[in-house]
C-alpha cells in the first residue's frame, strides 16, 4: 500500500462471517510482545483475554462474555489508569497505540460489556458501561481486521447517543468553511523554472545502483532553485514571513498536524522545518506548494528528492514502506499534464526499488535515474495511433469470445467479439441504511422487495431527488440504478457468487436491458469464505483441506455461470495480500502458487473466458509474477491519491507483462472543514485525474500501454462502515491521501442516500456521477 491503500471489505459483504470482523480475530495478531509479559506468568495476558471475550460475544454467550471482560477489568484497570493519564493526546501512529494495549484492552473490555448488555435490552446498564470508557478510558483504541484503530470512547458515545434517542440519523458537512486559505509568498522563486542540474555538479552512473548527483557549485545550485526546494532549505529563517509567523504563534503544534490545514502558508513554513528525513519534508513542502498554486515551484520541489534522496522512503498509517520518489515523479508528471501551458515533459525518469515489494527496507536496491525535462514539440502533442492492422501480435491470451491481445509494441486490449473494450466499471452494492454485516442484518439487494412491487427496488424502484431535499416528489419517477448507470456509461459491475444467492436472470436483463457485463468474483479463502476456516486465524494456502474446499468453490461458480452472456471474466481474491483472515501476508508465495492452480482449472472448464486476481496495490507483485504466469490479468485495488496510481502500470510491466486493471479506485465526498458542494467537487476532481490517469495508460497512449480499464468504488454510500449503520458517519478511518488527509468510508459514494430516511429508494447525483458522464459517455 503506498500511502493511500485501503484494506476494505469487498463490494458485495453482507455474509454473516462478517458479523465477527470486530467480534472475532482481534488482538491476537497485533499485540506488542511486552503486553504478555507484563505480568506474572499465572495471569493472561490482556490480548489473550480480549480475544476470548470477542469470541464469546460474538457466540452471544452472556455469561462468558463476562467472565473474560470483568476479568480483563479486574486484573487491568490500575495499569490502564495510569497509561490514560500518562497521554495528554490520542496516540496516532500504530507503534503508539500499541505501546497503550492495556488501555486499549480495559477500554474495550468495558464497551464489549455494554454491547452485550444493549443487546439484552438493559439500557441504563449498557449505558453506565458505555460511560466508563468515556469518562476514564478516551484514549483506549481497538483494532479493526479491516485496516484500521477505531476510538473506543467515540463509538461508546455513539451507543450511548442510539440508546438515548439523541442520534443523528445524518451528519451534514458544514455549510461554511471557518477559515479561507491562505496563500504562500515566496520570499526567493529561484532564478530558474526548470533547474539545469547539470550547470551546478555531476550525474553519475544514472539508471544503475550506484547513482548520485555530486553538488560541485552550491551557492549556484541555491540561488537556482529558491526557498524551499534543496538545498536552499535554510533560507527559511531570514524569510520575513517566518518571523510573522512565529510572533503570531501560527507555528505552534507537530508538523502533521499541518498536513490538511488551511493556512497554506504556515503549513510549508512548518515543513520546512520539521524533525524528518529529508526527502519526506521535500515531498510534504512541495505538496503544499503545490495546493497553494505555485506549481512550477512545487515541480522543483519534488524533482529534487529525484536528484538528491532517490530512496527516500516515509511510512503509511499501517507502518508499510512508501517510496516518496516514485510518488514524486507521479505527482510531476501529474501537474504536467493538468498544466500543459508549461510546455515540458519529464523523460526517462525512474526509480525501482528492487526487493521493494515487501515491507521490509533493510534489503532494498534503489537504481535510479532523474531524466530531465524537455520541451514538448508539436508532433507529441499531435499523438497519432497506429494502425492496430498493420501490427503483428505479440501474445493473445485466451481463444474464446473474450481475449487479450499484446501488440509488438507492448500494448495490451481487451477484447469482447473481436472488438476492443474498455472496462468502465462501478462496485454495486446497495445497501439499505440500518443494514450492517456487523448486526446480522445484511440484506441482498438483488431480491429485496421493500415496497412490495414485486422488482428489486435498487436496480428498477431508485428515483433522483433533483431538489435534494430528501423527499419523493411527484415530478421524480422511479427510474432504477440500472438505467442509471446505462446513462452514465458504465459497462461493467463487479461481483462475488457468495456468500449471497446471485440471481441469474436479474444479471441477464442487467446484460441485454442494459448493456452492463459482469466480473464474476470468487473470494479464494479472503475473510475465510470458501475455504471452511474459522476467521481466526483464517485460510491457509499451505492446508490441503482449505484449498481443496476453494477448488471446489471456484468449480461450481465457473460450472454455473461460464455460458451466461453477461460474464465478461473471473476474479480471484479480494487483495488477500493483506491478510485479513488468512495467512496470503504471511505465505505469498502459497498463496499465489495456489491462486495459479485455480486459474488452470477453471482454463480447462471455460476457455471463453480469462483470469484475473485482484490484489492490493503491489505488495508481493514480484512473487505474482514468478508464481502465477497463468492469471492473465492483474487487477488491484489502489488508493494512492489524485494524481493516478504512480508506476504500476510499469511495475506490473516489467515484473509480470500483463495487462492491468484497478479493480477499486476511489474519493470520499466529505472532508472536515469543506461544504458539502466543495466536498463534491474534490471527489469529482480525483475521479477525474484517476480516470485520466487509466487512460493515459492504455494501449497506444502516452504511458505504459497496459491498462484495460477500471472498476469506481462505488456507487451508493454504505452508512454501515464506521459501525453505526443508521448514522452518516464523518469520522476519518484512517489516514491516507483523500482531501482532508482521511479516509471516510461511509461517503465513497458517487450517489448519496441523502438523510437516509427515504432508504434504499432515494439517490442524490454526486458531481463525480456526471464528471463520468462526460467522460465515458
Amino acid at each position: 500500500m503506498i500511502n493511500s491503500a485501503v484494506s476494505r471489505q469487498p463490494s458485495a459483504v453482507s455474509f454473516k462471517k462478517i458479523v465477527f470482523l470486530i467480534l472475532f480475530f482481534v488482538f491476537i495478531y497485533h499485540l506488542p510482545l511486552t503486553t504478555y509479559h507484563l505480568f506474572a506468568q499465572d495471569n493472561p495476558s490482556s490480548g489473550e483475554l480480549m480475544v476470548k471475550a470477542w469470541q464469546a460475544h460474538g457466540k452471544h454467550d452472556i455469561e462468558e462474555t463476562f467472565k473474560y471482560t470483568k476479568e480483563i477489568i479486574d486484573l487491568y484497570t490500575d495499569a490502564a489508569d495510569k497509561q490514560q493519564a500518562s497521554l495528554s493526546e490520542l496516540p496516532k501512529k500504530r507503534p503508539d497505540i500499541e505501546i497503550a494495549q492495556i488501555l486499549n484492552d480495559v477500554a474495550t473490555a468495558y464497551f464489549i460489556q455494554g454491547e452485550s448488555l444493549r443487546y439484552q435490552g438493559k439500557t441504563e446498564e449498557a449505558i453506565k458501561a458505555f460511560r466508563v470508557v468515556v469518562e476514564k478510558y478516551k484514549y483506549g483504541q481497538a483494532w479493526d481486521p479491516r485496516g484500521w484503530f477505531w476510538q473506543v470512547a467515540k463509538a461508546a458515545q455513539e451507543s450511548i447517543d442510539k440508546l438515548d434517542g439523541k442520534a443523528p440519523l445524518a451528519v451534514e458537512p458544514p455549510k461554511k468553511v471557518s477559515q479561507i486559505p491562505t496563500k504562500i509568498v515566496l520570499s526567493d522563486s529561484g532564478k530558474e523554472e526548470i533547474v539545469n542540474y547539470e550547470k551546478y555538479g555531476e550525474f553519475k552512473n544514472a539508471g544503475t545502483k550506484d547513482y548520485k548527483y555530486i553538488v560541485v557549485d552550491q551557492e549556484g545550485l541555491i540561488q537556482a532553485v529558491g526557498e524551499g526546494v534543496y538545498p536552499n532549505t535554510s533560507s527559511i529563517k531570514w524569510d520575513p514571513e517566518f518571523k510573522k509567523a512565529k510572533e503570531q504563534k501560527r507555528l505552534l503544534g507537530s508538523h502533521w498536524d499541518f498536513m490538511h490545514s488551511p493556512d497554506l502558508e504556515a503549513a510549508f513554513l512548518k515543513w520546512q522545518t520539521a524533525p524528518e528525513p529529508t526527502g519526506v519534508k521535500l515531498f510534504y513542502t512541495a505538496l503544499m506548494l503545490e495546493k497553494s498554486g505555485l506549481v512550477k515551484q512545487a515541480i522543483k520541489c519534488y524533482y529534487a528528492i529525484l536528484v538528491h534522496f532517490p530512496g527516500s522512503y516515509g511510512w503509511t498509517y499501517w507502518h508499510t514502506p512508501w517510496y516518496l520518489a516514485q510518488a514524486a515523479i507521479s505527482k510531476i508528471n501529474f501537474l504536467l499534464r493538468q498544466n500543459p501551458q508549461l510546455g515540458y515533459k519529464l523523460a526517462d525518469a525512474y526509480v525501482r526499488i528492487e526487493n521493494g515489494f515487501d515491507n521490509d527496507v533493510s534489503n532494498d536496491v534503489v537504481i535510479a535515474n532523474p531524466g530531465k525535462f524537455v520541451k514538448i514539440n508539436i508532433l507529441e502533442k499531435l499523438r497519432f495511433k497506429p494502425d492496430k492492422s498493420l501490427l503483428s501480435i505479440k501474445k493473445r491470451l485466451g481463444s474464446g469470445k473474450v481475449n487479450l491481445i499484446q501488440y509488438e509494441t507492448g500494448d495490451w486490449e481487451l477484447f469482447v467479439d473481436k472488438k476492443p473494450y474498455q472496462i468502465r466499471g462501478v462496485t454495486y452494492a446497495p445497501t439499505k441504511v440500518g443494514q450492517s454485516p456487523d448486526e446480522g442484518t445484511m440484506g441482498n439487494w438483488m431480491n429485496e422487495d421493500f415496497n412490495g412491487n414485486g422488482k428489486p427496488d435498487g436496480p428498477y424502484d431508485s428515483f433522483v431527488d433533483k431538489n435534494k431535499n430528501n423527499l419523493w416528489d411527484k415530478n421524480e419517477p422511479a427510474v432504477g440504478d440500472f438505467k442509471l448507470m446505462k446513462e452514465m456509461g458504465v459497462n461493467t459491475i463487479r461481483l462475488y457468487h457468495h456468500p449471497q444467492k446471485i440471481d441469474k436472470e436479474l444479471l441477464r436483463e442487467l446484460y441485454d436491458k442494459y448493456g452492463i457485463r459482469v466480473i464474476m468474483g470468487d473470494f479464494l479463502g479472503k475473510y475465510a469464505i470458501g475455504s471452511g476456516a474459522s476467521w481466526n486465524p483464517g485460510t491457509d494456502y499451505n492446508n490441503q483441506e482449505h484449498k481443496k474446499n476453494m477448488m471446489k468453490s471456484v468449480t461450481d461458480m465457473v460450472m454455473e455461470f461460464k455460458d451466461e452472456p453477461f460474464v465478461l471474466f473471473w476474479l480471484l481474491g479480494n487483495e488477500n495480500v493483506y491478510g485479513y483472515a488468512c495467512n496470503a501476508d504471511k505465505e505469498p508465495d502459497a498463496f499465489f502458487k495456489f491462486a495459479n492452480e485455480v486459474a488452470i482449472r477453471i482454463k480447462s472448464i471455460d476457455p471463453e473466458h480469462p483470469v484475473a486476481i485482484c490484489s492490493g496495490d503491489v505488495l508481493f507483485l514480484d512473487k505474482f509474477g514468478k508464481d502465477a504466469p497463468d492469471i492473465d490479468i492483474f487487477g488491484t485495488n489502489a488508493y494512492r491519491g489524485n494524481y493516478g496510481f504512480g508506476q504500476i502500470w510499469r511495475q506490473v510491466k516489467e515484473e509480470a507483462d500483463k495487462p492491468v486493471f484497478i479493480t477499486e479506485y476511489g474519493c470520499p465526498a466529505y472532508a472536515e472543514g469543506k461544504t458539502s458542494d466543495e466536498a463534491e467537487n474534490l471527489q469529482a476532481q480525483y475521479h477525474s485525474a484517476t480516470w485520466d490517469d487509466i487512460l493515459k495508460n492504455s494501449a497506444f497512449c502516452a504511458g505504459d500501454g497496459n491498462s484495460i480499464g477500471g472498476v469506481v468504488f462505488e456507487w451508493l454510500d454504505e452508512w454501515w462502515k464506521a459501525y453505526e449503520p443508521s448514522m452518516h458517519d464523518t469520522k476519518g478511518l484512517w489516514t491516507g491521501p483523500f482531501p482532508d488527509g482521511f479516509m471516510h468510508e461511509e461517503w465513497l459514494g458517487i450517489c448519496g442516500q441523502g438523510d437516509g430516511k427515504v432508504s434504499p429508494f432515494l439517490r442524490q447525483l454526486r458531481k463525480s456521477y456526471y464528471q463520468y458522464k462526460k467522460m465515458w459517455r
